[in-house]
């Protein structure tokens, strides 16, 4: 398999255990009672709450009747593959669970839309811009830098070479939100103008002349979409108090991608956006 990245894998493979499930005709239920597990156990490994042992998935495609050999041998794989570590996993401590699965699911999109409305996407966030944010939340100063390690090694996927396309659609009110001071800003400002510019990212602006939208309803968000037919799409909203939520309930990230284009087509491109910049630069003084 080409992608061995961790929470793919995991994602592959639950979904092929209950399609299995669904094809044997048997509930979660029926399953907890065939392995002498809790219904939460069947619940969470379903969810992709819970890593699964090699031994436990053999166990699972005896009972769903899964005997092609060729069929066993990749879903092995991928059960061995969802356990290896990635270079996040050693941030653990520091992110949280939520934040930890996004970055793998980041690392293997195709095409990320993403909505701001409080501060920058972190990809596109200058180190300094980020200590100013962090600043805010008194981070502890360690457990700060950790976070600013992360954000750079996150930023790789940006590279062209890397084969993603990124949408963003800002706020005018996040490009004029200072943090850090005068300095930091210009920096931060002309960094967004650098990456807006490559050809692989797309930047447009929400201005304020738009009134009321619907990113009003949302908040900030991203959709997330992935190679092939084999994943849906995963929608990341990040909420204050709460954390990073991970959503990939088909009905409800269509929501999100349904409000992302009605985002896109009040929204201006990214010459307007560079007016903007330049305008709030020359406001810094």
């Amino acid at each position: 398999m080409p992608e061995l990245n961790p929470v793919v894998q995991q994602r592959r493979l639950r979904a092929e255990l209950r399609k299995a499930r669904e094809s044997a005709g048997l509930t979660q239920a029926q399953v907890s009672d065939e392995m002498d597990w809790s219904i939460s156990k069947v619940i969470r490994i379903e969810t992709g709450a819970v890593r699964l042992s090699i031994t436990d998935l053999r166990g699972l495609l005896q009972l769903y009747g899964v005997e092609d050999r060729d069929s066993i041998a990749e879903l092995v794989e991928m059960g061995k593959a969802s356990r290896k570590r990635a270079w996040w996993d050693d941030y653990r401590e520091v992110l949280g669970e939520g934040m930890i699965k996004y970055i793998g699911l980041e690392s293997s999109a195709s095409f990320i839309r993403q909505f701001q409305d409080d501060v920058l996407p972190g990809q596109l966030q200058t180190a300094d811009y980020a200590r100013a944010i962090l600043d805010v939340f008194n981070t502890d100063a360690e457990m700060a830098e950790q976070k600013m390690e992360v954000r750079i090694k996150r930023q790789s996927v940006l590279d062209p070479v890397a084969g993603m396309k990124f949408v963003f659609i800002l706020e005018e009110a996040v490009l004029r939100r200072p943090f850090g001071g005068p300095e930091v800003m210009k920096a931060q400002l002309e960094r967004v103008r650098e990456i807006g510019r490559q050809p692989n990212v797309t930047i447009n602006l929400l201005p304020f002349s738009v009134g009321a939208h619907a990113g009003l309803r949302t908040s900030s968000f991203a959709v997330l979409e992935f190679p092939g037919d084999d994943q849906d799409h995963v929608a990341a909203l990040d909420r204050a108090g709460i954390g990073l939520i991970l959503q990939d309930n088909v009905e409800e990230v269509s929501q999100f991608v349904e409000a992302f284009v009605q985002l896109e087509e009040i929204s201006v491109p990214f010459e307007e956006l560079e007016v903007v910049i330049d305008r709030v630069i020359s406001e810094l003084g």
